[in-house]
């Protein structure tokens, strides 16, 4: 990971808890918005993949096509991330995205970097403060 990118720990990171194989879809570029019911500030994120794993996405031919061959990591942080924006779409426009849901806040998610390795972690619903420790571990 690139520190030139990432800012050294401190209060400027968040950690976000979403299910596989949507983590995945997000890791490979692909999945540019992440859907969520309320509004989220911008700035860094730790991607964590949560021990759930939606079933019926699985079945999504976006979704299929995306992870293809991939390995659906779950309890664990699995990368970075900047959140770029955070906006509705407009009521009776097109979505900003494939992936884009109605109705839904949608988190645009820039400068995404896959760790080496994940790192065991738990999750939670909505933003959450992640340690001190499990910074330092990103950042190595």
């Amino acid at each position: 990971m690139s520190a030139s990118v990432i800012p050294p720990a401190g209060d400027w990171i968040r950690g976000i808890s979403i299910k596989q194989p949507h983590t995945a879809c997000i890791l490979t570029g692909a999945k540019t918005v992440e859907n969520r019911p309320t509004r989220w500030r911008p700035g860094w994120v730790l991607l964590h993949a949560s021990k759930t794993v939606d079933q019926p996405g699985l079945r999504l031919p976006l979704v299929a096509r995306t992870i293809h061959g991939r390995a659906l990591v779950t309890g664990a942080v699995v990368g970075v991330a900047r959140i770029a924006d955070c906006h509705q779409d407009p009521e009776g426009s097109p979505p900003c995205s494939e992936w884009a849901h109605p109705d839904a806040w949608h988190l645009v998610l820039a400068d995404v970097q896959a760790l080496a390795l994940p790192i065991p972690a738990r999750g939670q619903l909505g933003p959450w403060r992640p340690t001190e420790d499990l910074v330092a571990q990103v950042l190595q």
